[in-house]
């Protein structure tokens, strides 16, 4: 199909997917990828959804069809991950995930006969690995980034142990949500399929919470306790993997067990390492070169390529190699540090504490001002019925910091909203 144009339908989903923050690259190999997963009628379909979570009803009425016609197709989507069903009290709400972390890494969580896995396989491999401009659109695109690394708790020493906050450590992640699913690491699965995987195991990565839910009620992911995702956690971390998850501090979905052969992130963080495409730990790396043995065991324990090492001079260690450390790359990960046997690395506090956004919305709204695609949250001609989701967004551009919001109401030209964030700064008083 690369060949050809592509079809209204898929044309028209490409374009609902790039009203997000989160979207997706115009490429024929999107189109391709987008074939695979779904027919003509159904991205079609599709594209009239509305950005926000919406019910049956709702789609009902986008769709102009019967509520148990529409339920029957969102039902039979959100059974192959295209769409994620939440259920609050007694109703089911939808929304369309974005590709990446969305609906692209579903469709590989798990071995799966109704698509073709092993071409879906090669088109990523080719989309994501090979061209770059899905990857730097992702990744690089604004300063807040979809995923943030947490840093490996044993390179931590009882001092700094005491300064890292619970949002920061994988543990408190794991311990304290309140549903755990275990899936196929998407990024090993796709490499498999164009034999290039490594050994580190698959059946590993981790979604929560809300995500979780739907995707175990569906068989893409199992069901897990938190003793049995901290052993796996262990495991990870004996395989020295880079955990790299969800950046928000609230209601984390998704914890990956990262190698630097396979995973997506790593490799977007070698690739375009000074634009810094994913957020660090609050941690960074400092050589005590007297103790240093010039080993090399911190250099490849490196998933980012961080560490070189340069010839000191002295008289008595002449020729002994030293790391050094392009800040630039590193992910404060504290790899390297567990791999020193002889204590000459260790893990200091970053002079300048790494921002992580509160919570998936404060997240996204602030994607949304950073590639200037605000209006379409807010505006959005399929949902805008909802004072309830307006309010939402309003309420997380109100609590951002003043350029921000002068950034959200540039975007939207918003007379309203232009005087909601002029009567935030006035006294008290005189509100």
């Amino acid at each position: 199909m690369s060949h050809h144009m592509p079809k209204t339908g898929y044309r028209q989903l490409v374009d609902r997917l790039n009203r997000f923050p989160q979207g997706a690259f115009p490429s024929p190999l999107l189109y391709d990828i987008l074939a695979l997963l779904v027919s003509e009628r159904e991205a079609e379909l599709v594209s009239r959804l509305p950005l926000m979570p919406f019910t049956a009803k709702r789609a009902a009425g986008v769709w102009l069809m019967t509520e148990s016609k529409a339920r029957t197709l969102l039902d039979g989507l959100a059974y192959r991950a295209l769409l994620l069903d939440l259920t609050k009290g007694d109703e089911t709400f939808y929304v369309l995930p974005p590709p990446m972390a969305g609906f692209f890494e579903f469709a590989l969580m798990r071995v799966r006969t109704d698509i073709d896995q092993q071409a879906l396989s090669e088109l990523f491999y080719q989309y994501l690995n090979v061209e770059e401009d899905f990857i730097r659109d992702l990744f690089v695109r604004g300063e807040t980034k979809l995923g943030r690394i947490f840093v490996h708790e044993p390179a931590l020493s009882s001092e700094n142990a005491s300064h890292v906050l619970e949002y920061e450590r994988a543990s408190e992640v794991i311990r304290t949500a309140q549903r755990i699913g275990v899936g196929r690491c998407y990024c090993r699965h796709k490499m498999s399929h164009v034999g290039k995987a490594c050994s580190a195991p698959q059946e590993i990565c981790m979604t929560f919470n809300l995500v979780a839910e739907p995707l175990i009620r569906h068989g893409h992911a199992r069901q897990a306790g938190s003793r049995e995702a901290l052993d796996l956690l262990q495991q990870a971390r004996d395989r020295q993997l880079v955990q790299f998850g969800d950046n928000v501090r609230e209601g984390v979905n998704f914890i990956c067990h990262c190698c630097r052969c396979c995973c997506d992130a790593l490799l977007a963080a070698k690739r375009f390492a000074n634009l810094h495409p994913v957020h660090t730990t609050n941690f960074a790396p400092i050589v005590q070169a007297e103790q240093c043995m010039a080993c090399g065991r911190c250099a490849a324990a490196c998933p980012v390529e961080a560490m070189q090492h340069t010839a000191t001079t002295g008289i008595e260690r002449t020729g002994i190699n030293t790391p050094q450390i392009d800040m630039d790359r590193c992910l404060g990960c504290g790899l390297c540090v567990k791999a020193c046997r002889f204590g000459a690395l260790i893990l200091e506090s970053r002079a300048k504490r790494v921002l992580t956004p509160v919570n998936t919305a404060h997240r996204v709204v602030l994607m949304a001002i950073e590639r200037n695609c605000l209006q379409n949250l807010i505006f959005d001609n399929q949902a805008l019925r909802s004072h309830r989701a307006m309010a939402a967004i309003l309420g997380v551009i109100l609590r951002l910091p003043p350029l921000k919001q002068y950034l959200a109401s540039k975007q939207m030209n918003s007379h309203y909203l232009e005087r909601l964030l002029q009567s935030v700064h006035l006294p008290a008083g005189i509100r």
